[in-house]
């Protein structure tokens, strides 16, 4: 049998990711409504199966660890995301998400309103670990805000954008941030510290920029109506108390002593939920029709932590913005994983995958033009599969043995799949991410392209560490020696 077996050429190498760019881009055209991106992802593993099993003449058992072993991989993330599903509905149920919300909402100012936009959805988005809700919820919100500050709705749009998408790769509650180290082997916490380079940048030119610019339109009068009624809704649902500040500072704490990321979420977890009684008593009497017993306040909160937080305000935003969380949330996100990987498992198995990334490679000959194929790929997945998922899984596992050979530490190939693959989504028009900002906000893609300034220059300032070499961590002796 093993005589049998076929190298893979180009063409049929090809196969798989043509099916699946086809399916994608059909589903674009058909308005997301031909096929789920879940079965797309099991057709095209199919045929990846196939072209492995009958023209490559491979085992089953072969194509069987394969795709084992990339699952295997995806484990420690798939464990955290169902976490962080809980954590998601513990934090807005004890009152922490809204009091981020409520005192974020305190600091709005006319001259500064670009600046402050931009920074509330860095800090909403990074509370809640989603772009996409921050950009539905408090986003819209702000587009509203901006408008009757006679802001171009563009530069508003892209504001929030950049804070919500600074905010959601940041996060250690973000689906995204959470995917891009389990494809390449890392803990998401070195993963986060290690974006900083690129992302703190980023958000602080972005910043700047969005506080010049803002002085140009500080002339309007806000209307204080949205304003006040978010934060009345806020305060006569939830108690909003600075003292919850101590849940996240302690979770922040722990990340920068360099405690793992899951007891540290775990631990963010239990406190929320000892604070929920603590802070948030008469949220429990209301939901419970006023009798608050042992037995169903706890029930309560961990079917909270199952399924997930609803509220029932009569703001719409506000019901849209809490009602959400829950182990169960996180499921379509663990299966899309875990599809991915098989996907991936089976074209690396097979040779495929190397047969690809060998074409790719042909035009790297250093760190900085390593980096920079590794960027492009990830946009060009982004512009072709219309699919932030499937710009990180397919470059992940098309490079990260590249990124051995140089000899560089995995985060290096996280960071950039976050710079070229996860923000650069809602600036391509057909992409969903896109396609979900433009319709939230009421804006097309390229009024706002030119305004997103932290999508813009994430991969920018990633490509130039990456010729300058700056912060390009080398893997350890003990390090190279394990995955060589």
């Amino acid at each position: 049998m093993q005589n049998l077996r076929k190298t893979p050429s180009l063409l049929i190498s090809s196969c798989p990711v043509i099916v699946l760019i086809s399916l994608m881009f059909l589903n674009f055209l058909l308005d997301d409504k031909a096929i789920p991106t879940l079965y797309i992802l099991v057709i095209s593993s199919f045929v990846a199966g196939a072209i492995a099993l009958l023209h490559l003449k491979m085992p089953y058992s072969e194509i069987e660890v394969g795709m084992r072993k990339a699952i295997d991989s995806a484990m420690p993330a798939i464990l955290i995301i169902f976490i962080v599903g809980s954590l998601i509905a513990a934090w807005i149920m004890s009152g922490i998400v809204p009091m981020f919300i409520y005192y974020g909402l305190q600091i709005i100012n006319p001259s500064y309103f670009l600046f402050v936009a931009c920074l509330l959805c860095c800090i909403i988005s990074l509370a809640i670990g989603s772009s996409w809700s921050t950009a539905g919820t408090i986003g819209l919100a702000l587009m509203g805000i901006g408008e009757s500050l006679n802001i171009p709705m563009g530069m508003t749009a892209g504001a929030v954008i950049s804070g919500a998408y600074f905010g959601d790769k940041m996060s250690p509650m973000s689906d995204t941030t959470n995917l891009a180290p389990a494809m390449v082997n890392t803990d998401v916490m070195t993963h986060i510290k290690h974006m900083i380079y690129t992302s703190g940048p980023a958000i602080v030119i972005s910043l700047l920029i969005y506080l010049l610019l803002g002085f140009s339109y500080s002339n309007g009068a806000i209307d204080d109506s949205t304003l006040d009624g978010v934060k009345s809704t806020i305060t006569q649902h939830f108690n909003v108390s600075p003292l919850l500040l101590f849940v996240p500072c302690t979770v922040l704490i722990l990340v920068i002593r360099g405690i793992s990321s899951m007891p540290a979420l775990i631990t963010g977890l239990l406190l929320a939920v000892i604070a929920i009684p603590i802070f948030q008593w008469q949220l429990l009497s209301n939901i419970l029709d006023g009798e608050v017993t042992l037995l169903g306040a706890y029930s309560l909160i961990f079917s909270t932590l199952s399924n997930g937080f609803s509220i029932e305000t009569g703001n719409a935003m506000i019901d849209r913005l809490f009602s959400r969380g829950g182990m169960v949330s996180m499921t379509q996100v663990n299966l899309l994983a875990i599809v991915a990987m098989v996907f991936g498992g089976i074209m690396e198995v097979s040779g495929m995958l190397s047969r690809l990334t060998d074409m790719i490679l042909k035009s790297v000959h250093n760190v900085g033009s390593l980096v920079g194929a590794t960027i492009a790929t990830c946009i060009f997945t982004n512009i072709t599969a219309a699919n932030q998922t499937m710009a990180i899984v397919l470059p992940a596992r098309m490079f990260v043995d590249s990124f051995k050979k140089f000899t560089l530490h995995p985060k290096n190939l996280s960071r950039c799949i976050e710079d070229g693959g996860t923000v650069t989504a809602p600036l391509v028009p057909w992409n969903t991410n896109a396609v979900y900002m433009a319709g939230v906000l009421g804006i097309s893609t390229g009024e706002y392209f030119f305004f997103a300034f932290f999508c813009l220059l994430s991969p920018i300032i990633s490509i130039v560490l990456g010729f300058t070499g700056l912060t390009m961590t080398k893997l350890a002796n003990e390090e190279t020696v394990k995955v060589g």
